[in-house]
C-alpha cells in the first residue's frame, strides 16, 4: 500500500497534511519538507516530488525513473511478515498463472486454427489443379493403390492419342521408379470426359508420388513435367519420415528489427511460414548499430571467423521465432546509423553477401537452398558457384525479385546462376518477364504472391481496435469501429454513409491523380472518405496539404498526412472500402490486409492486386480456377472514367443491397491470403531446385 502526500483519509489513522513549505537557506540549497499520516498497514512509503500541487505540466523528480522508497517501521513480528510475504507471493503467483494459462490457451486456439488454415491451403491448391489432375484418394495412403486422373485438354499434350505418366518416390529420392504406364481413357454416361486415367501402388515407405506426362513410352517422348517443377501428390502414413529441408536466407532486410520496405516483411513471413511446415530456417543478416534489439531476443555472441581482411564476430538470436544470425565485421561497416543510403551500399553488401557463405563454412552448414533477396544479396547465387569444391557444393540458391528498379545488373547475374528465380506475384511475374536482366533466363521464374501476418492483422485481437469481432459477429464489430472512426476524426457520425479508406504512400506509383478523384467522387456521391498516408517528395505533400482544407470543410471527409500505425488498423476495421489505385502493383498488402478486416477491396487490375481481387460481377470464372471466391470490384484503366467504374459499382451496392454487401464483407474476412499457401508454393521451388 502506498501512503503519500494526496492519499486520501486511513481508517485506521488520523490524518494530518501539512504542506509548509518551510526553506533552510544553507550552501548546498533549500530544503522542503511536507508531513504526512502513514497508514499501519503499510511497509514502505513510495514518493515523488513535484513542482505542481495536482496533476499537471509541472516538472518532476521520480529518482531517475526509480521514484524514492523509505522503510516504514512496523510493530509487527516476524511471523507477521513472513505470513505477509507468504500472502503477496501467492497472490503473484495465481495472477502469473492465470496470464499463462490465458496465453497457453490463446497460443493453442492458434496453433488449431493454423493447422486447419494450412490443410485448407492444401485443399484449395488441390482444387486450383483439378482442371489437369487430381487423384482418388485425394490423399492416399503408402501401401495402397491410388488413382491419377489426368485432362491433357488443358496442357502441352493437348491433341495427343495417347499419354503415358511415368515417376518416382519421395522427391526423386527412392530408388526404386515406375512406369511408363499408358493412361486409359475415363467413360462416362455422355462420354464427353476428357480425363485419363492410370492406377500405381505406393510401396509402404513413401511419403510422396512424384510423377510427369508424356506423349509416348519412350524417354525422347514430349512431356508435361509442370512447368520444370514436376507433379507430386503427398502421402499418408509412410513406414519412412520425409526429411526436412534445410533454408538460409541471406538477407539485408528483417522486420521487425530491420526493415525498409516490404522486402524485409518477406524474409520474416515466410520463414516462419515454412517452419510452421516442419522445416530448418534460418536467417542471416548484418549486424547493424541501428537494429531494434529489443525485438530480438537471446542475442549472444559465437565465436567468428577471418574474411575479407577483418575479423567477423558472429551473433546469434532470435526474431519471432525465426533463428536468425547476425554478421559484425570488425571494420564497422555496417555500424553507419542506417541499412541503405550511403555510396557505399554496392561494396559493403557484396562484403557480406561473400562473408554470409564464409560463415557457413566457418560453422559447417550445408543447407539444401540459399535463398537470397533483390540486389543486395543477389550475388550470393553466382559467388555459390566458387564453393562448389567444399560441402556446400550441393546447396542452391534461389533467388527472389522484390523490386526490379534498382540493381538491373546484379538481378541478371542471379537470375543467370540461381536455380530457381521468384517475384511476389504470378501477374507481376508476367508484366516483368521481356525485361533484359529477366527474359534470357525466364524458364525458371515464376510468380508466388506474398502473404500477410494473421497474428499481426487479426480482427479477434488487434490491440489498436475498441471492439474485435471475427466471422461471426462482423456486422456489429464493423458497424462499431467505424463509429470509432468517425469520432476519432470528428467526422459527421453517420451510419448510413459509405466509407471509403485510402491507406498508402503518397506517389505516382499508387496512383496520386486516382487517389484524389477518388476523395472527391466519394464525397460528391454522399459517402465519407479517410485518406491515411504521406509523401516523399515535398510537392506532392504540399498539393495534398493544400487539398485537405477544402476537404475538411466538410465533416465527411479527413486526410491524414502522416504515418499512424493505430490509425490504420482502425481504418481497416471500420471503412466499409479499401480504395487501392496503384499503377503498379508487384504484390500490395493493402488489399489483403483490408480483406483480413472485412473491408472490400476497390483495386486497379495489375501486379498482384489482380491476383489477390477478384470482381464481383466479371471474375467468377476466372476465381473458381484459382480456388477462390469473388471478393472486390476492380478496373483496368489509368483515367478517372474506368475508376469511376469499380467506385460507383461498390457505392450502389452500400446504398442499394446492404445485406449482400455485408455477406461480401463476411467473405472477404474468411478468405485466406496468408502465407500457408505461397509456403506451399515456395517449398515446391526448394524441392525443385535441390534436385538440379
Amino acid at each position: 500500500e502506498v501512503a503519500d502526500a494526496t492519499a486520501s483519509e486511513p481508517e485506521d489513522a488520523s490524518a494530518s497534511e501539512d504542506e509548509d513549505a518551510s526553506a533552510s537557506e544553507e550552501e548546498d540549497g533549500k530544503w522542503f519538507m511536507a508531513e504526512i499520516s502513514v497508514p499501519t498497514s503499510a511497509w514502505q512509503l513510495d514518493f515523488v516530488t513535484t513542482t505542481e500541487e495536482a496533476d499537471g505540466c509541472g516538472a518532476y523528480d521520480n529518482n531517475g525513473m526509480q521514484d524514492y522508497h523509505l522503510r516504514v517501521e512496523h510493530g509487527m513480528d516476524e511471523a507477521y511478515w513472513e505470513a505477509l510475504i507468504q500472502e503477496k507471493t501467492a497472490e503473484a503467483t495465481a495472477a502469473r498463472e492465470v496470464r499463462e494459462a490465458e496465453e497457453a490457451a490463446k497460443q493453442r486456439a492458434r496453433a488449431v486454427k493454423r493447422a486447419a488454415q494450412r490443410e485448407a491451403a492444401m485443399e484449395a491448391v488441390r482444387f486450383s489443379q483439378s482442371h489437369v489432375w487430381y487423384s482418388e484418394p485425394a490423399v492416399p495412403s503408402a501401401g495402397n493403390a491410388v488413382k491419377i486422373f489426368y485432362n491433357p485438354r488443358n496442357t502441352c499434350l493437348n491433341g495427343n492419342d495417347a499419354v503415358y505418366v511415368r515417376g518416382g518416390w519421395n522427391r526423386w529420392t527412392h530408388g526404386a521408379s515406375w512406369g511408363p504406364v499408358k493412361m486409359e481413357r475415363v467413360t462416362t454416361e455422355d462420354d464427353d470426359s476428357h480425363y485419363l486415367v492410370a492406377e500405381i501402388t505406393a510401396p509402404p515407405e513413401a511419403w510422396c508420388a512424384d510423377f510427369v506426362f508424356s506423349d509416348g513410352p519412350e524417354e525422347h517422348a514430349s512431356y508435361d513435367n509442370n512447368g520444370g517443377l514436376d507433379f507430386h501428390l503427398p502421402l499418408q502414413g509412410a513406414s519412412a519420415t520425409q526429411p526436412p529441408m534445410h533454408i538460409m536466407h541471406v538477407a539485408v532486410e528483417m522486420a521487425p528489427i530491420a526493415k525498409v520496405g516490404g522486402l524485409g516483411d518477406v524474409v520474416t513471413s515466410i520463414s516462419r511460414a515454412i517452419i510452421d511446415a516442419g522445416h530448418q530456417v534460418e536467417v542471416v543478416l548484418p549486424k547493424y548499430d541501428c537494429i531494434n534489439y529489443d525485438a530480438v531476443r537471446d542475442l549472444r555472441e559465437e565465436g567468428g571467423f577471418q574474411f575479407g581482411g577483418t575479423y567477423v564476430r558472429i551473433f546469434r538470436g532470435e526474431v519471432v521465432g525465426v533463428p536468425t544470425y547476425f554478421l559484425a565485421p570488425d571494420s564497422g561497416i555496417f555500424n553507419v546509423g542506417c541499412v541503405y543510403g550511403r555510396n557505399d551500399d554496392a561494396g559493403r553488401f557484396g562484403f557480406f553477401c561473400n562473408a554470409a557463405l564464409d560463415f557457413m563454412l566457418a560453422t559447417g552448414r550445408h543447407p539444401d537452398i540459399v535463398h537470397c533477396h533483390d540486389w543486395s544479396s543477389a550475388p550470393v547465387a553466382s559467388m555459390l558457384n566458387n564453393y562448389h569444391e567444399t560441402y556446400l557444393g550441393k546447396t542452391r540458391a534461389v533467388f527472389t525479385i522484390h523490386n526490379l528498379n534498382y540493381g538491373a545488373d546484379l538481378i541478371g547475374q542471379a537470375m543467370a546462376a540461381c536455380s530457381m528465380a521468384t517475384t511476389v506475384s504470378p501477374t507481376y511475374a508476367n508484366e516483368i518477364s521481356g525485361h533484359p536482366a529477366i527474359a534470357p533466363n525466364h524458364g525458371k521464374f515464376h510468380g508466388i504472391r506474398n502473404g500477410i501476418d494473421p497474428d499481426i492483422w487479426s480482427p479477434e485481437d488487434d490491440m489498436w481496435l475498441p471492439v474485435h469481432y471475427d466471422e461471426t459477429n462482423i456486422v456489429e464489430g464493423k458497424a462499431a469501429n467505424k463509429l470509432a472512426l468517425q469520432q476519432r476524426l470528428n467526422m459527421a457520425q453517420d451510419p448510413d454513409r459509405p466509407l471509403v479508406g485510402i491507406v498508402t504512400r503518397l506517389t505516382h506509383q499508387k496512383g496520386i491523380h486516382l487517389i484524389e478523384h477518388a476523395i472527391h467522387k466519394v464525397l460528391e456521391r454522399g459517402g465519407q472518405v479517410v485518406l491515411l498516408g504521406s509523401a516523399p517528395d515535398p510537392r506532392v505533400q504540399g498539393g495534398f496539404e493544400a487539398m485537405r482544407h477544402g476537404v475538411e470543410q466538410t465533416p465527411h471527409g479527413r486526410m491524414v498526412l502522416t504515418y499512424d500505425e493505430p490509425l490504420s488498423h482502425l481504418i481497416y476495421a471500420g471503412a466499409d472500402f479499401i480504395c487501392v489505385p496503384s499503377m503498379f502493383e508487384p504484390c500490395g498488402l493493402t488489399q489483403m490486409i483490408a480483406m483480413r478486416f472485412g473491408s472490400v477491396p476497390i483495386v486497379r487490375k495489375t501486379g498482384g492486386l489482380n491476383d489477390t481481387v477478384f470482381d464481383v460481377t466479371h471474375d467468377e470464372e476466372r476465381c473458381t480456377w484459382y480456388g477462390y471466391e469473388t471478393n472486390g470490384f476492380s478496373f483496368d484503366g489509368t483515367d478517372n472514367e474506368a475508376l469511376d467504374y469499380a467506385l460507383n459499382r461498390a457505392l450502389d451496392a452500400y446504398y442499394d443491397g446492404r445485406e449482400w454487401l455485408q455477406d461480401l464483407q463476411r467473405r472477404c474476412l474468411m478468405q485466406d491470403f496468408t502465407w500457408n499457401r505461397p509456403a506451399v508454393e515456395y517449398l515446391e521451388l526448394y524441392y525443385q531446385a535441390s534436385k538440379q
